[in-house]
C-alpha cells in the first residue's frame, strides 16, 4: 500500500472514530451512572405514580432509582425524626407532608428548593398551595397532590324509598348526606344495624384523630391556640365537640375498634360495605371505585363536609409532597425526578385516580375530560370544597406531631370513659402549655 493510502486511510479511521464519539456524547443521557435513593409513602394509591413515573424518569435521564423505604407517614415519620437526629439519612428524597415538613426542618436536612425552579416552573401550581410549602421563606417541598376530608357514603342505603320514608317519618326532614354535625349523628343512629353495618366510624389514634377533633373543634366555633399560643381547646366548644365522638363511641355507633383505626383501616371498612358513611380522603376514592377492592364500588357516593355550630364547613387538609435531602451528592438529579413526578402529566395521572389536584392546569383539565357522572361529581365537590369553604391545616409548627401526641390519648381516653371529657382535655391543655413553654413561646 503506498504513503498516500495509508495517510489516507488513517484519516478514514480517525474521523470515523471521532464520529463515533461526537454520536456518543451527543446520545449521553445527563444522569447516566447516578443512583437516587427515595424514601417514599407506600400503600393506598400511593405507588401508582413511582410505577408509571420513575421507570419514564429513569429511561429519559439513565440514571435508576432505588426506594429504600415504602412506609405509611406514621411509620415514615418516625424512621425520619430517628435518621435525622443520627444523621444517618441515607436517601436523597423523600416524601413529605405540609404536617410534617415544620419538625423535619428543624434538623436542618431540608434543601432550599427555591433556586432550582423558576417563576415558569412554580406558576401552574395553586397558589394556596404553594404557600404552605414555604417555611422561613425556603421552599423545602414541592407539593404532589392536597388532600381534603369529605362524605363518602352507601348511596344504596340513603336512596332506598323504604328507609326514606321511615326516617322522614322519625326525624322530619329527608334521608341526604348530612348538611350538619347534627343530622350526621341522627343519620348513623337511623342506619346503624351492628355488626353487619355501622352507622359511621371516624378515625381515633394519632393525629388522624387530633385532625377529627381539630377540624370539627373549629366548624363549632373554638380554637386549639389563642393568639399568644396558649390550648384553649379544653373550652366548652372543647368540651362538646368531644363529646359528640364519645357518644358516638358509647351509643355503638361506631365500631368497638375505632381507637386503633388509622386511614387504612376506616378505608376497608367502608370498602367493605360495613358503614353507611364517614368522612376521609379524596385519594380513596379509585380504591372504593375498583370492585376487585371494594364492595361499594357501585354503590358509593361522595359530599361535601357537614357544617358545626359555626355555620361553616372546615376541611383538614394537608399537601403531600417531595423534599430533597441537603446531604444528596446528586441535587441536580434528586431535583430533576422531583420535577418529573410533580409534572403536569403526573398530577393529571393523579387526579384521574381521585387525588386533590394542585395544579390549575390539572383541574382544568379533568373538569373538561371527565364524561363518568359520579367522577365528575367527586372532583366539582372537592373544587367547591377548595374554592368555597375553610380548607385548613394544622399548626404549622415543629411542635405539632408533638401536640398531637399529647392530645390524642386524652381524646381516647375520654371517649373510652377512662376519663370525664372536661379532665382529659384540661390535662391535655396543660402538658402541651408545658411544651410550648419549654419550647420558647411564652418569652
Amino acid at each position: 500500500m503506498s504513503k498516500f493510502k495509508k495517510v489516507w486511510l488513517s484519516v478514514l479511521i480517525a474521523t470515523f472514530l471521532f464520529s463515533l464519539t461526537a454520536v456518543a456524547a451527543w446520545t449521553k443521557k445527563p444522569f447516566e451512572g447516578v443512583t437516587i435513593r427515595a424514601a417514599l409513602i407506600g400503600g393506598g394509591n400511593y405507588e401508582k405514580l413511582y410505577e408509571e413515573f420513575i421507570p419514564k424518569w429513569e429511561k429519559l435521564t439513565g440514571a435508576k432509582v432505588v426506594i429504600v423505604a415504602k412506609m405509611s407517614h406514621f411509620e415514615l415519620d418516625k424512621k425520619f425524626k430517628l435518621d435525622f437526629a443520627a444523621g444517618a439519612a441515607d436517601y436523597d428524597i423523600m416524601t413529605n407532608h405540609t404536617s410534617f415538613a415544620p419538625q423535619y426542618d428543624k434538623f436542618g436536612v431540608l434543601l432550599d428548593l427555591k433556586p432550582y425552579f423558576s417563576k415558569k416552573d412554580l406558576s401552574d401550581f395553586l397558589p394556596s398551595v404553594l404557600k404552605i410549602c414555604y417555611i422561613g421563606g425556603r421552599l423545602i417541598q414541592i407539593p404532589r397532590h392536597i388532600d381534603i376530608s369529605n362524605i363518602y357514603y352507601r348511596a344504596d342505603l340513603f336512596n332506598d324509598p323504604a328507609k326514606k320514608k321511615a326516617f322522614k317519618e322519625k326525624y322530619g326532614y329527608d334521608l341526604a348526606p348530612p348538611e350538619t354535625w347534627d343530622q350526621a349523628y341522627d343519620i348513623a343512629e337511623f342506619l346503624n344495624n351492628p355488626p353487619a353495618l355501622y352507622g359511621t366510624q371516624f378515625t381515633g389514634k394519632e393525629e388522624a384523630f387530633s385532625g377529627r377533633f381539630y377540624e370539627m373543634l373549629l366548624s363549632n366555633g373554638g380554637r386549639l391556640f389563642d393568639s399568644h399560643w396558649k390550648p384553649v381547646f379544653n373550652s366548652p366548644i372543647g368540651v362538646k365537640t368531644l363529646n359528640y365522638f364519645k357518644k358516638l363511641y358509647q351509643s355503638g355507633l361506631v365500631p368497638p375498634g375505632v381507637v386503633n383505626y388509622v386511614w387504612d383501616d376506616v378505608a376497608k371498612n367502608f370498602a367493605q360495605g360495613k358503614i353507611a358513611f364517614h368522612l376521609d380522603w379524596g385519594g380513596w376514592y379509585p380504591w372504593y371505585d375498583d370492585p376487585k377492592s371494594s364492595k361499594v364500588a357501585k354503590t358509593f357516593g361522595y359530599s361535601l363536609m357537614p357544617k358545626g355550630d359555626a355555620g361553616v364547613r372546615v376541611h383538614w387538609s394537608g399537601a403531600h409532597s417531595f423534599s430533597v435531602l441537603k446531604s444528596s451528592k446528586h441535587k441536580a438529579a434528586a431535583v430533576s425526578l422531583i420535577k418529573f413526578i410533580t409534572s403536569e402529566a403526573a398530577g393529571k395521572f393523579e387526579a384521574e385516580l381521585g387525588f386533590g389536584a394542585v395544579r390549575k392546569s390539572v383541574w382544568d383539565y379533568v373538569l373538561k375530560t371527565t364524561r363518568d357522572k359520579r367522577k365528575l361529581n367527586f372532583y366539582k365537590t372537592y373544587k367547591y370544597a377548595l374554592e368555597n369553604d375553610e380548607i385548613v391545616t394544622p399548626p404549622l409548627i415543629p411542635e405539632w406531631p408533638s401536640i398531637s401526641n399529647i392530645l390524642y390519648p386524652q381524646l381516647q381516653a375520654a371517649i373510652l370513659g377512662e376519663k370525664p371529657v372536661k379532665k382529659a382535655l384540661d390535662d391535655a391543655a396543660r402538658k402541651v402549655e408545658e411544651l410550648m413553654a419549654k419550647d420558647g413561646y411564652y418569652r
